[in-house]
């Protein structure tokens, strides 16, 4: 029998009121999202001498470092000929100086004795990003959702939109720098660009979280015995994981480690999408299920965890790749593999492929002896048809192979430090960011500290 009362079938669309959208604010260079490109960004902007505003979805800085509980550098050393550098310079020197303070830096640790990685604590890297900028003079607008832009043509971006808790807003630019992440400034704007490889795969995401009262002595190297411990506990049909192997690291202080583990899948078994909400919600709510199900295992199979309890979930699923740009230049697997160099070099990537594909991760070197880094080409910050626009971060132009290396924080400070000069010099030069010199970018950036690279083969 009919239910008396069927559910109408939703429509396609609602029509909205015309509105005139009031102007919150106007700004020289406006930087969407507050992650490591973000904060790079904003920051050599302002220390430029331009008028900065960065535009942040929550109400703290740091990206996926934080909102996602990522809790680790990657990418600011390179294993150069067998020798253990940091190569990644510039204002993450200022930002780690600044966590440091803080008591919340910890010295960087061993990736498979290839290269090194280091952990933070979240509390100071929001106390120390919020630091840097207003020491530097860039002003901030958090809990703002970008939610479109204005054209002023075809080929100009006039004011982003944003929803806060005043209400729908504008904010008017000369130049903007996207650093959201997922592309949403370059996507509205008209920019060519792609989401997943050659078949639409991307990379899948992963929920993190904390543990604390972890009995560190009896704990030991473990991250040397989950993966093994794992397999065991999966083969006997006592617990079933997402992904084999885990990362499992002690933060700096006692007690509290950090699980890098849960892999989260759509309906369709794909990597979940993260610029679609119902993907994203449904994930979230599986990621702490997983999160269930591994902590679980982690009392009950890894020692020094009995006692252990959940310290801390990521407030979001951590994304590591959505929409990628399709700029001027595209980074490719083979010139990361191949530690290749580019004659408009504004840093460098010092991070594997690092390819979370469906039940596993799978990682590519560059040759052993090798310098163990490529240079990022200026020219993958440009999109194409959008003149007052840049580009920074894991959203970025690459192939989708490429991007699981150079979407790491350490190439995400690279890449938002020449954004944020290169805006400057645009606007000085009366020119569109395109049009600089490129070489008097590189010495800009030489003489705020970074490395470009040129010294090794």
């Amino acid at each position: 029998m009919a239910s008396p009362h069927p559910v109408p079938k939703a429509p396609e669309a609602v029509d909205e009121a015309a509105r005139r959208t009031p102007l919150l604010a106007e700004t020289e260079v406006l930087v969407l999202g507050g992650g490591p490109a973000g904060i790079a960004a904003a920051a050599s902007a302002a220390a430029a001498g331009r008028q900065v505003l960065l535009v942040e979805r929550y109400g703290f800085l740091g990206g996926m470092g934080t909102a996602a509980g990522v809790t680790n550098f990657c990418g600011l050393h390179a294993n150069v000929h067998g020798e253990m550098r940091r190569v990644v310079h510039g204002v993450a020197d200022e930002l780690l100086q600044r966590i440091d303070a803080l008591g919340g830096l910890s010295e960087p640790h061993s990736i498979f004795g290839r290269t090194l990685a280091q952990a933070y604590d979240n509390a100071a890297y929001k106390c120390a990003a919020d630091e840097l900028l207003l020491a530097r003079g860039a002003r901030m607008l958090f809990h703002a959702l970008a939610c479109g832009a204005r054209l002023r043509d075809a080929g100009h971006i006039d004011a982003l939109l944003v929803e806060t808790r005043s209400g729908r807003r504008a904010i008017r630019a000369q130049t903007f720098i996207d650093a959201s992440g997922d592309g949403d400034l370059f996507a509205w704007a008209g920019a060519p660009w792609e989401q997943g490889d050659a078949q639409g795969e991307m990379l899948y995401p992963t929920l993190m979280f904390r543990v604390g009262g972890v009995d560190d002595a009896r704990a030991g190297e473990a991250w040397r015995q989950v993966g093994p411990r794992m397999a065991e506990a999966q083969r006997a049909g006592r617990h079933r994981f997402a992904r084999q192997g885990a990362i499992l690291r002690p933060m700096k202080h006692a007690g509290e480690w950090r699980v890098n583990v849960t892999q989260i899948r759509n309906d369709q078994g794909r990597a979940m999408d993260g610029t679609d909400a119902l993907q994203l919600s449904a994930g979230e709510v599986e990621g702490r299920r997983q999160v269930r199900e591994f902590f679980a295992f982690l009392r009950a199979e890894m020692p020094g965890f009995d006692n252990a309890y959940l310290l801390d979930i990521a407030p979001q699923v951590g994304i590591r790749e959505t929409r990628r740009l399709l700029g001027r230049a595209v980074l490719t697997d083979e010139e990361v593999l191949g530690c290749a160099n580019f004659a408009d070099s504004i840093g460098v990537n010092a991070w594997p492929l690092e390819q979370h594909v469906a039940g596993d991760v799978r990682w590519s070197w560059p040759a052993e002896g090798s310098r163990g880094f490529n240079q990022l080409p200026w020219r993958m910050l440009l999109p194409q048809r959008v003149h007052n626009l840049l580009v920074a971060g894991r959203c970025a132009s690459m192939s989708s192979a490429a991007q699981s290396a150079a979407r790491v924080s350490g190439g995400c400070f690279v890449m938002g430090e020449a954004a944020g000069l290169g805006a400057a010099l645009a606007l000085r030069a009366g020119c569109a960011p395109a049009d600089i010199d490129v070489a008097a970018l590189q010495r800009a950036l030489q003489g705020q500290g970074a490395y470009l690279g040129d010294d090794i083969e």
